[in-house]
């Protein structure tokens, strides 16, 4: 980015990931003549936490670190929503997340609100011992504001299950008995739930499914190209892989790398599990991230970050199909580019819903003390994205909007219905 770009307020406006979420909100809240109390109520968060993380280091010295908690919206039920590690983590950012998660659960219709947390960190300079004290020390700050009925954090970025595991013993050693339905994404063994790990890319795969009938496409007549190679675009590279679909891109953080006629998707995952790196993987083109996502294909699933996709680049968009695997790798300005172009866009509230989905199940199996088979878990995450991709789409038609603003208002529909039976209590 040059410096005219990062002085260009029109841009820097652009690139916040809340003022393009309340964009899409505000667009979806005026076309379902949203009332205006119920408008000033729901485009704020409930509550937001900010925090002061004292940690001892390894060195013996002391380092404060700065994290955050938003709790969106409760009409619905508890908050949800994952906590993230990074160094460049924003209240903007959070305050987004939280919103989109809001959204999301009223998206696939499960009983929570929209919560997100983050910690201004670099983790790959800190130490385990030292990720854990700053963790426990968190989770200890937001001790009164979490909990089964309040908001129940999960991974994101930098975050997993030893996280969330340090997070669900710390709130139990304050409780004095275990809560483990405080944290969703644990090991399967403190209570997480088969097929947790797998149920955002999982969930991509079956919109996709969906999506690709509406183009009388099957799997291997699907060019897909995947952006990035985590915990979503890893795992969804890899089923889609396994699904029979073409899959001729996939990047890491350093860049990509693209086959017209498909990459071995398991051989590619186990040379970046052994060299962290994609870029030495033999019989490919290297691309970089922004020229993998202008790549020829059916179906472009940007599962990396946010900001992916903005006005500037949109009109090299090449794809039928956007699944948004990430939360906002789309800015508000570059929808209606995209829009012109004819691509059907999977908005993250749907597309990546699939966590979300099988974190409500694993709260689900904690609060029961019954514990289900992967197949079942996964069978319930196919019924719930299938219905809910046929809502949005439904949706749409109905209201003649493109499937991104149609989500918007199914959801906000939805949480307004609550909030306005619920009343406001004042």
């Amino acid at each position: 980015m040059t410096k005219a770009m990062m002085d260009d307020p029109r841009r820097i406006r652009e690139e916040n990931p809340f003022e393009s979420m309340m964009e899409r909100f505000d667009r979806a809240a005026q076309l379902l003549n949203l009332n205006p109390d119920l408008y000033a109520v729901m485009r704020v968060p409930n509550r937001e936490l900010k925090v002061y993380i004292p940690v001892r280091m390894d060195s013996g010295r002391i380092e404060v670190f700065e994290g955050y908690r938003v709790q969106h919206n409760f009409a619905r039920g508890p908050a949800k929503g994952g906590i993230r590690y990074a160094p460049d983590v924003t209240i903007d950012e959070v305050r987004a997340l939280a919103a989109w998660m809001t959204w999301k659960c009223a998206v696939v219709n499960v009983p929570f609100g929209g919560g997100k947390g983050g910690v201004v960190c670099d983790p790959a300079q800190m130490s385990l011992g030292e990720l854990e004290r700053m963790t426990r020390r968190y989770a200890a700050e937001l001790i009164d504001f979490i909990g089964p009925e309040r908001d129940v954090p999960a991974p994101d970025m930098n975050t997993n299950e030893q996280t969330m595991a340090w997070i669900m013993d710390t709130y139990s050693m304050h409780a004095r008995h275990t809560v483990n339905a405080v944290v969703t994404g644990k090991p399967v063994e403190l209570g997480g739930s088969r097929g947790r790990r797998e149920a955002t890319g999982r969930g991509l795969l079956f919109v996709i499914n969906e999506a690709i009938k509406k183009f009388k496409l099957s799997p291997p007549q699907t060019r897909v190209a995947v952006q990035g190679s985590g915990n979503v675009g890893g795992i969804g590279a890899r089923l889609l892989h396994e699904a029979g679909y073409k899959v001729v891109a996939l990047s890491d953080i350093f860049g990509g790398i693209y086959n017209p006629d498909g990459i071995d998707i398991p051989a590619a995952l186990k040379h970046l599990q052994q060299t962290r790196s994609l870029q030495e993987f033999p019989g490919v083109k290297h691309v970089s991230n922004s020229e993998l996502l202008e790549v020829e294909c059916d179906v472009l699933a940007p599962c990396a970050t946010e900001n992916q996709i903005r006005s500037e680049n949109a009109g090299r968009i090449n794809c039928r199909i956007l699944a948004e695997g990430a939360n906002g790798p789309t800015t508000a300005n570059a929808d209606k580019i995209l829009h012109n172009k004819g691509i059907f866009v999977i908005p993250d509230i749907l597309a990546n819903a699939g966590g979300v989905t099988v974190s409500y199940f694993e709260w689900v199996q904690n609060r029961m003390g019954y514990f289900w088979k992967e197949d079942v878990v996964n069978e319930r995450l196919s019924d719930v994205m299938v219905a809910s991709f046929n809502d949005v789409v439904k949706y749409a038609e109905n209201h003649n909007v493109d499937t991104r603003t149609a989500a918007y208002m199914l959801a906000i529909d939805r949480v307004a219905y609550d909030t306005r039976m619920r009343g406001i209590y004042a």
